[in-house]
């Protein structure tokens, strides 16, 4: 395989029309034209930002960063203009997505400055909420990989992490939340079989099965909810899993807290990461998945079994969904409410398809899904002129803004929602 066709595979680089290329640095420069606009202008010289390093309720203590906030946004201004005239004359070629990234991190952090100027922001807080928030919506975007990746579309993911909560708190209040999270996993599991079913044997439209599994599930969830856990509160109390913490890495100031002080399914969300990249990408297993997913028929030519290989892959991705249901429970809030995964799995789509259909980036999409949802709550906080409603949709209006297409082509499997004949 040649380094290019690993570079395409892997989606780290992908080609840059020129129009694209265009586009591109006006963006960039309509993106420090606001910093300079909203931020800059009319800003205090004097004012200072005070950046908090120590995430709350954490016996770590790093110290604060404080910065000049005019200074700094307008720094920031300037490389997002010379970014953009240089994107516009010359371009960066096949690293447009990653300028693309670094100038709207520029725009965040030109934002946080003027928001919490004069002010003091929990910075390293701000993070760890974005990681924790992270986790349904990356485990929930890894199903879809596995599933997508196979060749079959899975929207029901929303409706798995769904029921994936509802069991895991049902069976955890009953027995204990280990054995919670295991049932979460197997019923979630069963949900991708019967997706897998109507999709692979019977062909039924991948769309109008996922959505199926959808509306089961929410009726199905909140019917045993309204009957059985709202009357009988023992029913309805789990318990959640414990903070870890790793001994030597937690104390290590600002990260410590952030990445090495956290309950199981954050590390069970990187451990996931890297054994399903492992496994997509430098196994016998994974080629075969691929294989499927981008052209079946060669597959079986070659001795692989299509339907076995599909069905194998939803299911796995039903799993997935089930823990990350698990998690909105046994992870956070240690109760099961209706709806109350609250179209997370329609963003873990999202994430999926920003994140180029790759575990890793999938991460970084979940990531920046929860950093917009953490930041919400941070802004109401520091009483920014911003109505509280506009805040509470920036989550899914990072969504579609992605979906829009800002980040340019993904990479598709070729197969993907075709249902395979066997000659």
């Amino acid at each position: 395989m040649t380094t290019s066709t690993k570079q395409m595979n892997h989606g780290a680089f992908e080609y840059t029309s020129p129009t694209r290329q265009r586009t591109m640095g006006v963006v960039f420069l309509l993106i420090a034209v606001m910093v300079f606009g909203f931020f800059s202008r009319g800003l205090d010289t004097s004012l200072v930002t005070t950046f908090r390093m120590s995430p709350g309720g954490s016996d770590v203590v790093a110290p604060d960063w404080i910065i000049p906030s005019s200074i700094v946004i307008n720094i920031l201004g300037f490389i997002c203009a010379a970014l953009g005239a240089y994107q516009l004359v010359r371009g960066f070629k096949n690293w447009t997505n990653l300028v693309l990234g670094l100038v709207a991190a520029f725009f965040v952090f030109s934002f946080l400055t003027w928001a919490a100027a004069e002010q003091s922001l929990n910075l390293a807080g701000l993070i760890n909420s974005s990681l924790i928030k992270a986790v349904p919506l990356t485990l929930g975007a890894m199903s879809g990989i596995l599933c997508e990746r196979s060749g079959v579309v899975n929207i029901a993911i929303e409706g798995m992490m769904l029921s994936g909560a509802f069991v895991a708190t049902l069976v955890g209040s009953l027995t204990n939340i280990w054995i919670g999270l295991l049932a979460a996993v197997i019923f979630s599991g069963l949900l991708g079989l019967l997706h897998a079913v109507l999709s692979i044997k019977y062909k039924a439209d991948q769309i109008i099965s996922g959505t199926m599994i959808n509306i089961l599930a929410t009726g199905m969830t909140s019917f045993f909810s309204a009957k059985f856990l709202q009357k009988y509160q023992q029913l309805n109390n789990p318990g959640r899993f414990p903070t870890w913490d790793i001994p030597g890495l937690s104390k290590i100031p600002f990260i410590g807290p952030i990445l090495f002080s956290n309950n199981m399914f954050v590390y069970a969300m990187f451990v996931f990461i890297v054994v399903l990249t492992i496994a997509l990408y430098y196994t016998r297993w994974g080629l075969r998945l691929r294989a499927v997913g981008e052209h079946p028929k060669a597959a079986d030519t070659l001795g692989i079994n299509v339907y076995r290989t599909r069905y194998v892959a939803v299911v796995m991705g039903g799993m997935m969904a089930g823990f990350g249901g698990a998690y909105f429970t046994l992870g956070s809030v240690g109760r099961f409410d209706e709806v109350m995964t609250a179209g997370r799995g329609f963003i873990s789509l999202a994430a999926m398809i920003f994140g180029n259909f790759v575990p890793a980036g999938a991460f970084a999409a979940g990531t920046l899904f929860g950093f917009s949802d953490a930041l919400a709550s941070k802004l109401a906080i520091l009483k920014v002129p911003i109505p509280s409603e506009f805040l509470l949709m920036a989550p899914y209006l990072v969504t579609m803004i992605v979906l829009a297409g800002v980040v340019g082509r993904t990479q598709v499997p070729a197969a993907d929602g075709v249902p395979y004949e066997k000659e």
